[in-house]
This record gives structure tokens, C-alpha cells and sequence, in this order.
């Protein structure tokens, strides 16, 4: 021990001096924070220990002419602590409040005195020894804090200290230390920029005068919102990106539109002319104007602009449509970003560039820290499945919420903590600095190139009215409003810097401005013109029961060719020997007299679409093995753990196959999901719930954008949607898809909603959705996937059923019905009971039932009526049309088919319906209640008695 002492006594020796100071303060650092030295100094102090501090009167080293001076090595160590302190809590006293209505920090952590040091004690320390890098021209370490202090608190704050990978924190503080404090726009910069606040503010003021209390949900107070998204897009289409895809809620996003995606004036003048009178419109004006098939309000709609930036290259902007749910686009334009990176022309996992597209999502700073949709989506931020090398994200901060307060909207200092876990970078800036959000901007741009990740701007402003033009904000913040009507507006704050520095003359700004307004008024002189036309509505698609005729047969020969293929696995790779037995069955499963189970045809459809050459992606919780263990796509070697797909080796695929478990997270993936294929309609895009039930946490995805889309904005889905669903006695959370709220979202053909009972049906109806990709007749697609049917042999299929045949949206149960004078009972059905009632007819004698045919209604929406009339027409004996169910009866499917079923029933049949009674909860957690409900439906269904309409519950 006393030799290992000496040894590491001995080591020490060789620093003195500025350089043991420099080593002390680097311990100091370490200690608090291991990550926030170089990795040398943690192997350093880990093997050596702790650096001596030097005492009084210690021995000098040769070539030193005085003693060390410990108590400047100890201001030297403390000056490092102070250093460190600003980098992370500068921001607590940083000019960032245009108004002064933010809660006041404690900063004593920021004074020398707090660490006891004294300006004294500084300015006896060299500059470059305080602040490694610092400015030349500094004389003392006093003047290097102060100047230090002075770049952290500015109108600019930075929050680096969470971020843990230490060259991206250096390369942050780099760039605000050194790179900001350098950057000076050139006069045709300034004068751009003020143009650009000029046309922001002069749009609003016109919109305010002219359209007279109608809602545009304004940007005044972060009018520079418009100049910094600009100056984003500048800089990502410098550095070569080709799509820019972009989310936002309201405020601002007229703005935005005419400023940013150049949609004329005039567009956005028509819509306002047309508008409604406001008195008859409800709070969020969801009434529909004049855009799409039903239309929305005009601050939801999206555009697109193309930049040229050359003779030949092209960048794309796209504003992502988007409902009053504020924060749920945020994931959609993730989505799009994702579909514009990636080749998906080859087999195997999509080619991913993630330099061609990036996506900027502006946030309202209430709803980034109230809306859980905002963290689910930045956590899709570095996942494989879902990562786009970084979003810029801009909170348009205007301090409040509708009427709510900060106070009463969040529990964080600031409203962007919630991205502080994700180890996104975050600047907050003054919106009335308007250079130096160009320079933040800048910031975002290259921090995004380099490093591929997530980078969050916090533009803190004011809001100049109230939430929408109707309300009036002096009825519950007259204190802020106060200000508000005293404060300037940015332009004028930013003419009056320009001026005094002799940059630029009032007679130009008024010079800018008379043009802007001028613009303004013409283009509203010419919607006058056109004010006796009626509002411009679109042609809905076309509507009806109809599916394009597309063949989704396979030839059984070519199946059996990419079945054998499906089963080569890579040499030496060990399967799991229990999912090796299994998969091996499917050999001969193509062979006659066998069958084809769910899972297997699920993979054949696949193969078959990807040799098709038509690209797909499936996603969801567990989707590479499916939670019930019958996927098996993603294949995992049980010696080395490697992975292997088949799909991805498959000879005949011409596209490709990316399959990713998702994190446990509904509404963030569907909505990544849709957007994906929104912007790449020839992928077949597959969403599966872990459960059908868990999809309602994602129901706003299904409410305000998968079904009505298309109908509020012409935007085109073709989403297949898997929902397991089935009463197998697993309790409330695992029994029903809530089949019932697809049907009551159903309309203007809008998608298909269906419940298969065969291999083969999924395979052709998969087949068919790939079908119709990229065409008019493209639509979502819901499924209510199964659960214990998946190996149900009654599911299976046989071979032929592939190699013939196509979708059927009715089947009839096969030796039923044959006696057409005798069938006095028509059982429609749907979905698990089906195969509950082929079970039971089986136990039953022959002759018995000759009463009695039952219907699968296997595609619930579009109903279809035609093909169920016309087997009612058959039957001239016919009493009574049940509809049986194993839902509630406030469930499931009986609501949306009794109307449609009455309507063919034409008052000359009974209708009637068998299934559980109303109940609040879908289904009970006792196996034997369920096991008795189930059994007592299925006796109900089968019995020829006069009691046919009792059902539970009468």
C-alpha cells in the first residue's frame, strides 16, 4: 500500500502550476458528472485518484521561480465550477421574455459569490484559463465570465447540460460560444428579413380589418415564426434535401401558408369570403367551407410547394393537414419524412437516406407539455423502425392557452422540459429578436446534418389577441394585456435597431411596406370580383359497394415455388426447434387434400404482393412475431441470436419488406403509419394492434384523419389496419376491436370494415388492397384480425382456394340452405361466431337443420346489400332474418346492420337479434359466465321454437 502511494504521489509531481489547477477542475466536473470530461480523464482519475491540492510553502518544481499560490489553484478550480454553471443555467436569466410575464428563476447560482469567488479572485486568473477558447481581446478572467455570462443570457438561452454524448455538448456549446456571437447578416439579409416581418404583420392586419371577427387564429407577438420556418427550409435545402414535410396547429398557420408554402392571397381570401356568418359557426368553426369532399375550416388545410435550387433539383414542401387535435399531426409528417427517405425498389429492409427529407413540427407551448401524443412521438425519434435523423422542432410560445395560464397548464419551468428526456437539444429564444432567431435557425439546421438527431427551438413571444378573433383575452388576463397593447410590434422593434445603427431609412420601411399592403389589397380586388360564384367544392370519388375488378388469384404452381423458397434458411442458422417443427409442416401445406392455416396464408399473400412488386411495410407491438405467436416473420437464431426474415431472400420479390416491432405506443405509430402511406400510396402500409382493443387509445387517428381524410381534404389512404378481436372469455381488454365505433365512423365510402373467417379470405382481401394502391379506388382497410381462430382448423383454407376464386364480402355455410321450401330462418352472422355455430351444426343430426341457413357477413362496410338480397330472394318461406352476435348488443356490428337488414327485410320478414345483452363493460372476466353466454347464443341460434327472438336481456 505505501509503495502504491508513493507511486501515485510520485505521478502528480510532473503537474503544477496552471496545469494542476486545469487537473483540479476537471476532478471537480468529474466528480459531479463522470460524462462531462474526456473519456482520458475518467480513466485517469479512476486508476490514480484524486490530484493533490498543494499546501503553503510546498517544494517548487525545477524551472519554477515562485511557489504555487494554492489559494489561486483553488479560485482556479472554483472559476471552472462558475464556468459550468452558466453553460447550464445561464438560460435562467437569459433576455427571453418579450413582455416580462414568465415566472422569475433563482439565478444566485450564476454570481461568483455563490461558490465563493470574487470578481477580485477572478481577475487575477488568465482568460484562456477560466474559459478554454475564450475571445482574444479578454484581459482577465473576470472579463472572460462576464463575457461568458453575457452570451448565455442573452435574447438567445441554451439548454445543453442533458445532453449526454459528449461531442455533440461540445459542439453545442462551440457554436453558441464561438459561431452566434460571430454571425452578422449582411445588409440584403437584414433587409429580407424585415420584409419578411413586414409581410407577416401587414397579412394579419389586413385579414383583421377586412374579415371582420372571423377566426384566423393569428401569429401576432411571433410574427418572426414566418422568417425562422423560412430560414429552416433554406438551410435544409442548401445541404440537399429534397422533401421537407412539416406539422403545425393553428396559430400562425394562414401565415405560414402564404408565406412559407406560397399559397396565393387570393386562395386564402376566397375561403374567407365564403365563409359562414360567425354567429352561426361553433367554437372551433367545424363547419365545413369549401375544400375537399365535406371540406374543413380553412386554418386545418395543408399545401405543397415546390423550390427549385437549380436547372434540375427540386425540393418539396409539405404542410401536413391537420385537425383541432392539436399535436397528433406531429407523427403523420414523421411519417411522410420516413416514406421520402427511403428506396423501397429492392428486396430486403427499405434503402434509408435520411439526408432527402426532414420534417419541422411547430408545437403550441401548452399542448407540447399537455398532450401525451408529443412524447410518444419524440420517442420514435432514434428507433429504428421510425427514426428520420432529426426533427426541428419549434414551440410557438405565446404564454398561454386558449384562457389557461402557464401556471395552470404545466408543472416545468419551461414548456419544453418534456423533451429534455430525449436528450434533445434546446434553445430558447425572444421572438423580438428577429437575427437571432436567424441564427437559431441556423443552429438547428447544422446540429441536425451532423449529428441526426432531434433539435428544439422555444419561441417565447405573446399572443396580440385572444385565442381566436372572437374572444376577448382582457376578460381573464388584463394584466398581460395591458402590456400586450403597450408593446411594439417586432417589425417596428427591429426597424428601430436598423435605423439607429444607420442601416436602414424609415422612408424604406414604409417603401416595403406599401408594396406588401398594396399586393394585399389587389389580390382581395380580384376575390371581389369573383364574390357572386359559389364556394369551389371537389368531386367526391366515387361511391358504392363496387371494387375494381383486380384478379388476386395466384397460380398454385408459383405458390408452391415461393413456399420452398420461404423455407431455405441461410446456412448455418439454427431455427428454434419448437418454430422449426412448425414452420417445416408448411411444406406440404400446398399439396392436395391439406390446408393452409392463417398465418401461412398471411405469409403467401406477402410473397406474392412483394413478387407483385409492390413494396410493403407491417409495424405494431410484437408485429415480427405477432402476440399470438403466429407470425414468425423475423426469425431469431437460438445459438448466436441473429436474425433472419425470408421474406427479405425471397427470388421472386421485386420490392421491398420492412416488418419493425413497434414501441408500446398506438397513437404515435398509426399516425406514423398513415402518414407513411399518405405520401406513399403504392406501399401496402399494415398497422397491428397488439390487441383490437388497445387501438382506442389511437382514436383520434381513426376519427380525424384515416376516415375522414379524404373526406375533409382529399387525402388519400390506403391503410390496412389488423385488429385481433374475439370473445374467448379473456376479460374486457382483450375481447372486443370495438368493431361497433369503425361502423359508426362509416360513410361516403370511405373504408372498408371487415371480419374474415378463412385463410384464403385474408389472403385475397390483403391481395386486394395491394391492388388498388395508387389508385381512385384506394381506401383504408379495417380488419378484425383473430385470435383463437388463427389455428382453428375450421380457418384453414385449401389450396385451391388460393388458386381460384377472390374475395367473397358474404359466404354461405356449406350444406345449409339446400331445401330452399323449407328454410324458415336466415342467421346472419359475423367474425368468431361463425365458426362457434359450424362447431355446434356439426354435433347436430342431418335433416335436422334443413329449417335453418347461415350467412357470414365477412365485409361488414360497404355493407353488402345486393349479395345478402339476393339470398333472402331464394327462400319464399323465409320467417325471420336473426342477426347473431357475440358482442353486446349496444356492440359490435347490431346497430349499424338492423336498419340495412329491416330495409331488405321490406317489412315481410322478422328481424330479430341473438347475442349478449346491453352492457357497459364488452365482456366479462369470468371464463365460465362467458363459457355459459356463449353457449346459451349459439343453443338460441339453433333452435327451431317459437321463442327464436328471445334473446338475453328480454
Amino acid at each position: 500500500m505505501a509503495t502504491e502511494a508513493c507511486t501515485q504521489s510520485e505521478f502528480w509531481e510532473k503537474y503544477y502550476g496552471h496545469n494542476l489547477g486545469y487537473i483540479q477542475e476537471q476532478y471537480e466536473l468529474y466528480l459531479s458528472d463522470p460524462e462531462s470530461v474526456d473519456p482520458e480523464y475518467r480513466e485517469l482519475f479512476a486508476t490514480k485518484g484524486a490530484p493533490p491540492l498543494p499546501r503553503a510553502g510546498s517544494a517548487v518544481p525545477a524551472g519554477q521561480s515562485a511557489a504555487l499560490d494554492p489559494r489561486k489553484l483553488r479560485n482556479a478550480v472554483l472559476a471552472g465550477k462558475l464556468v459550468w454553471n452558466i453553460r447550464a443555467y445561464g438560460h435562467l436569466a437569459a433576455d427571453i421574455d418579450p413582455l416580462g410575464i414568465g415566472p422569475k428563476a433563482d439565478t444566485n447560482i450564476l454570481e461568483p459569490s455563490s461558490i465563493g469567488l470574487s470578481e477580485a479572485d477572478l481577475a487575477e486568473l488568465p482568460a484562456d484559463l477560466v474559459w478554454e477558447g475564450a475571445p482574444a481581446g479578454l484581459a482577465n478572467g473576470w472579463e472572460a465570465i462576464r463575457k461568458l455570462r453575457e452570451t448565455y443570457t442573452g435574447t438567445i438561452a441554451y439548454e445543453f447540460s442533458h445532453v449526454h454524448n459528449e461531442d455533440e455538448r461540445k459542439w453545442l456549446n462551440h457554436y453558441a460560444e464561438q459561431i452566434i456571437p460571430r454571425q452578422q447578416l449582411n445588409a440584403e439579409e437584414r433587409k429580407k428579413l424585415l420584409t419578411r416581418l413586414i409581410e407577416a404583420e401587414q397579412f394579419e392586419d389586413f385579414l383583421h380589418r377586412t374579415f371582420v371577427g372571423q377566426k384566423r387564429f393569428s401569429v401576432e407577438g411571433n410574427d418572426v415564426l414566418v422568417a425562422l420556418v423560412d430560414e429552416i427550409v433554406h438551410e435544409l435545402t442548401n445541404d440537399g434535401v429534397r422533401n421537407i414535410t412539416m406539422g403545425m396547429a393553428h396559430r400562425g398557420r394562414l401565415n405560414v401558408l402564404a408565406h412559407v408554402l406560397n399559397k396565393p392571397y387570393t386562395k386564402i381570401f376566397s375561403e374567407f369570403h365564403h365563409s359562414p356568418n360567425k354567429n352561426l359557426v361553433p367554437s372551433e368553426g367545424s363547419i365545413g367551407i369549401n375544400y375537399g369532399w365535406t371540406g374543413d375550416v380553412k386554418y386545418h388545410l395543408g399545401a405543397n410547394r415546390s423550390i427549385k435550387t437549380g436547372e434540375t433539383v427540386e425540393t418539396r414542401i409539405t404542410l401536413a393537414n391537420n385537425p383541432s387535435h392539436l399535436e397528433y399531426v406531429n407523427p403523420v409528417v414523421q411519417g411522410f419524412a420516413r416514406a421520402a427517405q427511403e428506396d423501397r425498389t429492392k428486396p430486403g429492409y427499405p434503402e434509408q437516406n435520411v439526408e432527402l427529407a426532414a420534417s419541422i413540427v411547430m408545437h403550441g407551448d401548452a399542448a407540447f407539455p399537455g398532450e401525451g401524443i408529443v412524447s410518444e412521438t419524440l420517442n420514435l425519434g432514434q428507433l429504428r423502425g421510425y427514426g428520420i435523423g432529426g426533427t426541428i422542432h419549434i414551440i410557438v410560445n405565446n404564454k398561454i392557452g386558449f384562457t389557461t395560464e402557464s401556471a395552470d397548464s404545466r408543472s416545468t419551468h419551461y414548456a419544453s422540459d418534456a423533451a429534455k428526456g430525449y436528450e434533445i437539444p434546446i434553445v430558447h429564444v425572444n421572438a423580438d429578436d428577429p437575427e437571432a432567431c436567424i441564427a437559431v435557425a441556423r443552429m438547428a439546421a447544422e446540429y441536425r446534418k451532423l449529428f441526426k438527431k432531434d433539435f428544439l427551438i422555444d419561441l417565447i413571444g405573446y399572443r396580440r389577441y385572444g385565442h381566436n378573433e372572437g374572444d376577448d383575452p382582457e376578460a381573464t388576463q388584463p394584466l398581460i394585456y395591458k402590456k400586450v397593447k403597450a408593446h411594439p410590434s417586432v417589425s417596428r422593434i427591429y426597424l428601430n435597431k436598423l435605423v439607429s445603427q444607420g442601416l436602414i431609412s424609415e422612408e424604406t420601411y414604409e417603401q416595403i411596406k406599401n408594396e406588401v399592403v398594396s399586393r394585399l389589397k389587389e389580390a382581395y380586388e380580384q376575390v371581389k370580383q369573383n364574390e357572386d360564384q359559389e364556394a369551389v367544392h371537389q368531386s367526391p370519388p366515387s361511391s358504392g359497394n363496387e371494387q375494381p375488378a383486380f384478379p388476386t388469384a395466384v397460380p398454385l404452381e408459383k405458390l408452391r415455388e415461393i413456399n420452398a423458397e420461404l423455407l431455405r434458411w441461410p446456412e448455418g442458422f439454427t431455427v428454434y426447434p419448437k418454430l422449426k417443427r412448425i414452420l417445416e409442416r408448411r411444406a406440404d401445406a400446398l399439396n392436395d387434400g391439406e390446408k393452409v392455416d392463417w398465418s401461412h396464408a398471411e405469409t403467401l399473400a406477402f410473397a406474392t404482393i412483394l413478387s407483385d412488386g409492390r413494396p410493403i411495410r407491417i409495424t405494431g407491438q410484437d408485429a415480427e412475431r405477432a402476440t399470438f405467436a403466429h407470425r414468425n416473420l423475423v426469425l431469431h437464431d437460438s445459438v448466436t441470436g441473429d436474425v433472419f426474415c425470408p421474406l427479405h431472400r425471397l427470388p421472386q420479390a421485386r420490392a421491398s419488406f420492412a416488418i419493425h416491432n413497434s414501441p408500446l405506443s398506438e397513437a404515435a405509430v398509426l399516425g406514423f403509419e398513415y402518414g407513411y402511406n399518405v405520401f406513399s400510396p403504392e406501399t401496402l402500409v399494415i398497422w397491428e394492434a397488439q390487441f383490437g382493443d388497445f387501438a382506442n387509445v389511437a382514436q383520434v387517428l381513426f376519427d380525424q384523419f384515416i376516415s375522414a381524410g379524404r373526406s375533409k381534404w382529399s387525402e388519400k389512404s390506403s391503410l390496412f389496419v389488423l385488429l385481433p378481436h374475439g370473445f374467448e372469455g379473456q376479460g374486457p381488454e382483450h375481447s372486443s376491436a370495438r368493431l361497433e365505433r369503425f361502423l359508426q365512423l362509416s360513410g361516403e365510402d370511405n373504408w372498408t370494415v371487415a371480419n374474415v373467417t378463412s385463410a384464403a379470405q385474408y389472403f385475397h382481401l390483403l391481395r386486394r388492397q395491394a391492388s388498388l394502391l395508387g389508385t381512385d379506388a384506394a381506401k383504408p382497410l379495417v380488419l378484425m384480425s383473430p385470435k383463437s381462430l388463427l389455428r382453428n382448423p375450421r380457418v384453414a383454407s385449401s389450396p385451391a382456394e388460393f388458386s381460384e376464386g377472390s374475395f367473397r364480402p358474404v359466404l354461405e355455410h356449406p350444406g345449409l340452405g339446400e331445401k330452399k321450401d323449407k328454410v324458415e330462418r336466415l342467421v346472419l352472422c359475423s367474425g368468431k361466431v361463425a365458426i362457434d355455430l359450424a362447431e355446434a351444426l356439426d354435433k347436430e343430426e342431418q335433416g335436422k337443420t334443413d329449417w335453418l341457413h347461415i350467412v357470414r357477413v365477412e365485409q361488414l362496410y360497404p355493407f353488402p346489400a345486393n349479395e345478402i338480397a339476393e339470398i333472402v330472394s331464394r327462400y319464399p318461406k323465409l320467417k325471420e332474418i336473426v342477426w347473431v352476435q357475440e358482442e353486446p348488443r349496444n356492440m359490435g356490428a347490431w346497430s349499424f346492420v338492423e336498419p340495412r337488414i329491416r330495409e331488405l327485410a321490406a317489412g315481410k320478414v322478422a328481424v330479430s337479434y341473438i347475442g349478449r345483452p346491453e352492457r357497459s363493460s364488452p365482456a366479462t372476466g369470468f371464463q365460465q359466465v362467458h363459457a355459459l353466454e356463449q353457449q346459451y347464443i349459439v343453443s338460441q341460434t339453433l333452435k327451431p321454437s317459437r321463442a327464436l327472438t328471445l334473446n338475453l336481456g328480454r
